[in-house]
């Protein structure tokens, strides 16, 4: 599946390439260089530690855009993330047709639309945070490969932005005890963005069915334990294959030009698994004073562990201790304070510096961490 991905987006690129004679072929990109530290050498928060970091969340990104005329055109982004040392990867490639002027449809690798930022929560000149909030934006599906239809519109004074989508998922999550290969199948949703002035609202709603499979066998092999043992009813509530799931957002915002309000709230369930119904959500206020952006966000996160799976099972069982262990990872409770500015020191690059205290209540810790970055558009 990873092949045909990389297959579809090397055509998508070289029709945009091929065709520069013919078509308005134009380039821009974004950066973010970023340096993090932990306040203490037991802390950990978002890749970081106590040695300062200037790798884990730096990026460059390419994007071509090509109109092929009679109201087709291709787009295609080229990525590098610090992490995985800048190693160059197609994030989006897809073909764009406007029906007319208010409807089109794209076709292709696409951007998930779970969240307010979805299609810019990479590019971290679009918000003035050092980073989108965890708390919400924590699922590893960013990217589908299907079909979007686009329709623009008007409610009296209301802009509406209407969005379906649909399409399927293949690759690894990192939302597990132990890397996982992903598919989710049946992708389907929609989204519905109202502005009018200063406010906006947005809603999205997405389902899918979803199957992962652990790489190194560890599940798999406490499953087969499970089932030989007469516990396949224990094992059927792990297991996650083919489990339907369901994603559901709001996000409200606020801007006069200086003050600055926004929020988002989700959850997302998959049925009659081990994964329990995730939730999250942020607050976030800032005011601007002329290219300076102070701001504090609060986010929480709570995931809590379907602890009947396993409490189910007798106490003197030599499996429960393994099925609560995988169980209770899926517990999270985390509440998240950010304090920071932004400072818009060129027209295309902004500064920004950020503190970061996150208090995770299940494992009973604080941690924190100091972020600084530019983030830039070209």
């Amino acid at each position: 599946m990873v092949s045909k991905i990389k297959q579809l987006s090397l055509a998508v690129l070289l029709a945009a390439t091929a065709s520069a004679a013919q078509a308005d072929v134009r380039f821009n990109g974004f950066a973010s260089i970023k340096a993090g530290s932990t306040l203490s050498s037991s802390d950990n928060l978002y890749g970081y530690d106590k040695e300062v970091d200037f790798k884990n969340e730096s990026l460059f990104a390419l994007q071509v855009q090509a109109d092929l005329a009679d109201r087709l055109s291709v787009t295609a982004q080229l990525m590098g993330r610090g992490a995985n040392d800048f190693k160059a990867e197609f994030e989006w490639a897809y073909l764009t047709y406007e029906l007319n002027q208010q409807t089109r449809i794209n076709a292709g690798r696409l951007r998930t639309p779970f969240y307010r930022y979805s299609d810019f929560m990479d590019v971290g000149y679009a918000y003035d945070w050092a980073r989108v909030p965890n708390s919400v934006y924590n699922l590893d599906f960013n990217n589908l490969e299907g079909v979007s239809l686009v329709r623009f519109g008007q409610l009296g004074t209301v802009d509406s932005t209407l969005q379906f989508i649909l399409g399927s998922y293949s690759g690894t999550t990192n939302m597990t005890p132990v890397p996982f290969d992903a598919n989710i199948d049946r992708v389907a949703g929609a989204t519905w963005e109202l502005t009018q002035g200063n406010f906006s609202a947005r809603l999205a709603y997405l389902t899918g069915k979803l199957t992962m499979v652990d790489q190194d066998g560890e599940l798999s092999g406490l499953l087969n334990l499970l089932e030989q043992s007469g516990f396949a009813d224990t094992a059927s509530q792990i297991r996650i294959d083919d489990a339907r799931s369901a994603f559901m957002g709001l996000a409200l915002g606020y801007d006069n030009g200086s003050l600055v309000l926004s929020g988002e709230i989700v959850r997302a369930r998959t049925k009659d698994t081990v994964i329990p119904t995730q939730n999250g959500f942020y607050l976030s206020a800032g005011y601007r004073i002329n290219s300076y952006t102070p701001f504090v966000s609060f986010e929480r996160r709570d995931n809590e562990g379907r602890s009947e799976i396993y409490q189910a099972m007798a106490e003197g069982n030599p499996l429960r201790p393994f099925v609560a262990e995988t169980v209770e990872y899926f517990t999270i409770q985390r509440d998240t304070w950010n304090i920071g500015s932004r400072y818009d020191f060129h027209p295309s690059a902004a500064l920004k510096m950020q503190f970061s205290s996150q208090k995770n209540k299940v494992a009973d810790r604080r941690d924190q961490l100091l972020t600084v970055g530019i983030d830039l558009v070209f």
